[in-house]
């Protein structure tokens, strides 16, 4: 066997390396990869695994991002627009990233026509300064000076939150500075950062893989990179002014490249944990949430030195304009999430809601664990879709583990293989969940190198469901230990409930591009001749995210059960028989009951309070 591990600098050079693989083994693959990557923590103790890290706080609140909806051209007054537009409609942002496009940069390289890379020169665009650009600096007060005047990002940051209700508020940056890094001219604010231009050096598995447009640009044209002793205080000075404007955290994107740019700063790994060390330093110091989100960062370099930063995008971009992308994006973050779900809670990427594929995306984010956030034009919004992800306060009800395919998909390729649905499991608080995709149709093409649709007309497939689909659903059953296997599913596009035994199976047929989200409930024994299972907000994705609690208790007319609930809408649950009388905070309200599926559902009306959980008793 041969290894070659690329340093990274050629000063860098050994005859040993000990610990180059970890092997781990055990019956359920999920504890087992868990398990690994511990194991390698406790090893190396250069990183945490995500149990140990603090999740920040918008990851519950529904977003938007600035980037579909504007590009680069993103201005204050888009943002305002974006957010009016999507609040009007009823869903609310909470969360809001403005994006690429913020900050100040300027191109020192001209048209070469004996230089080969010419598309793509806009990534060799450099970082000039720390503060916002002219897009967004508050406009004169006609002093006749024609000067625009500082202080446009703290105002638009404050606007955002005292006028439009949002909580928390990141922009983008590179972790160069920006994704041609900073200026190296001399005399400028950046100078102080010593910046020199550096060129990338790919590894020739990457390049023979996936050619990269940013890369080969980058390699010619250079890329400004601030020292490695002196990223401390560029992190720090940039995220100490974003805070100063009120700017809660950062995303953080092209990450990989630093690992290119080793030669003279002691390879690969020693520059990467470098930027890694000082740029989580600075977010802890400015960003008391842990804000930041990791982008274009699946080197192991960047995940083996992730001490604190607890959110990670799980796979490339959303792109609205590329029917091919669609499918394997939803199957690519799924199977990603796998390993990357042990060091962080993986991000899915925002989505249009007015989109051909608006719902299969929409279905995935609310069963994946992960932000839920939209990259909408302002007035171009699906609201009935929202609708299924969003409550009125700007909450979403996010499922409590990092979604990641089923056992009987972890080694199926249901992109290609023509025959495999693709069902994604996870966790609510009292219940599971499992998502089904139709993702066959496209794939990655060695050929082309890109994502191209390689059957126009994929087909009709069918699968199974069960319960045990969803790994650890034991967790949540209840009952002492006492579960006997029984559910309760619930699916959401036929709004159909059906009593599953231990054991049987659900068919499931879906056509290309469509999905199916089946909320998976155990059935517990109240009292001798009724069982109950809670199912949630009926009209929701993830229905059964809106079940905080679910309890026996008894009262003076018998035995009752206790929800504690989140949300408005058409609430559900399983009764084997007719219950006595509902009681919503106390108080007795009206409910239907199908004799024929045993569905008990009560309307539920918009709380006041924010993050507002009701009192259920459905009595015996």
């Amino acid at each position: 066997m041969v290894i070659l591990i690329p340093a990274g600098d050629k000063a860098v050079q050994t005859d040993q390396a000990a610990h180059m693989v970890y092997l781990h083994a055990g019956d359920n693959p999920f504890d087992t990869v868990t398990a690994a990557v511990k194991a390698v923590e406790k090893h190396l103790q250069t990183f945490h695994h995500r149990d140990k890290k603090k999740l920040p706080s918008f990851l519950d609140w529904f977003g938007w991002c600035t980037w579909d909806a504007f590009y680069t051209d993103v201005t204050a007054d888009g943002v305002k627009h974006g957010l009016q537009s999507l609040s009007k409609g009823g869903a609310p942002p909470r969360f809001l990233i403005i994006d690429d496009g913020w900050q100040q940069i300027a191109s020192e390289n001209k048209p070469d026509p004996n230089v080969a890379v010419q598309e793509g020169a806009q990534f060799a665009s450099r970082l000039t300064g720390i503060k916002e650009n002219t897009k967004f600096q508050t406009k004169p007060d006609g002093d006749g000076d024609g000067e625009q005047a500082p202080g446009g990002l703290k105002r638009l940051v404050a606007e955002t939150k005292d006028a439009h209700g949002v909580k928390q508020v990141y922009v983008w940056h590179a972790m160069a500075g920006y994704w041609g890094g900073v200026t190296p001219t001399a005399g400028t604010a950046m100078e102080r950062y010593e910046p020199a231009l550096a060129y990338p050096v790919q590894s020739p598995g990457v390049t023979g893989n996936q050619p990269d447009i940013v890369m080969d640009s980058l390699s010619v044209l250079g890329l400004g990179l601030v020292h490695p002793r002196r990223v401390r205080d560029f992190y720090g000075e940039l995220h100490a002014y974003l805070a100063s404007c009120g700017v809660d955290g950062v995303k953080v994107d092209v990450q990989n490249i630093i690992e290119t740019l080793g030669a003279g700063h002691g390879g690969r790994v020693a520059i990467t944990r470098a930027y890694h060390r000082a740029l989580e330093a600075s977010v802890a110091r400015s960003f008391p949430d842990n804000g930041c989100i990791s982008c274009m960062c699946h080197n192991s370099d960047m995940l083996y030195s992730a001490r604190q930063t607890a959110v990670v995008r799980a796979s490339d971009d959303f792109y609205p304009r590329d029917p091919a992308s669609h499918t394997v994006h939803v199957a690519s973050v799924a199977y990603n999430t796998v390993f990357l779900g042990e060091f962080m809670q993986p991000d899915w990427d925002m989505f249009h809601s007015l989109h051909p594929a608006a719902e299969y995306h929409g279905a995935a984010r609310a069963i994946g664990g992960c932000p839920i956030y939209v990259s909408d034009k302002p007035g171009n919004h699906n609201f009935e879709l929202l609708r299924k992800l969003v409550l009125p306060d700007g909450t979403v009800l996010r499922a409590q583990l990092p979604g990641r395919p089923t056992r009987d998909c972890l080694f199926s390729d249901p992109a290609r293989d023509g025959a495999s649905l693709l069902k994604i499991w996870n966790l609510n608080k009292c219940g599971g969940v499992v998502g089904v995709f139709n993702c066959q149709g496209a794939g990655w093409c060695r050929v082309t190198k890109r994502t191209r649709v390689h059957d126009a007309s994929p087909g009709t497939l069918t699968g199974t469901v069960r319960a045990d689909d969803v790994d650890a659903i034991a967790r949540v059953a209840g009952d002492g230990g006492g579960w006997d296997g029984e559910t309760v599913v619930y699916a959401h596009r036929t709004r159909e409930l059906v009593r599953l035994p231990r054991g049987v199976a659900l068919p499931v047929t879906l056509g290309p591009l469509q999905y199916e989200v089946f909320h998976v409930c155990p059935l517990r024994a109240v009292v001798p001749g009724f069982s109950f299972a809670p199912v949630g907000l009926l009209d929701m994705f993830n229905a059964g995210g809106a079940v905080e609690e679910c309890d026996v208790i008894s009262n003076v007319g018998g035995k009752a059960m206790a929800l504690r609930v989140r949300g408005c809408g058409r609430f559900g649950a399983y009764c084997s028989r007719e219950p006595a009388r509902c009681l919503l905070d106390s108080a007795e309200v009206e409910f239907s009951y199908d004799a024929d599926t045993g569905l008990v559902s009560v309307d539920l009306p918009v709380p006041e309070q924010e993050l507002y959980r009701w009192t259920l008793e459905i009595m015996v």
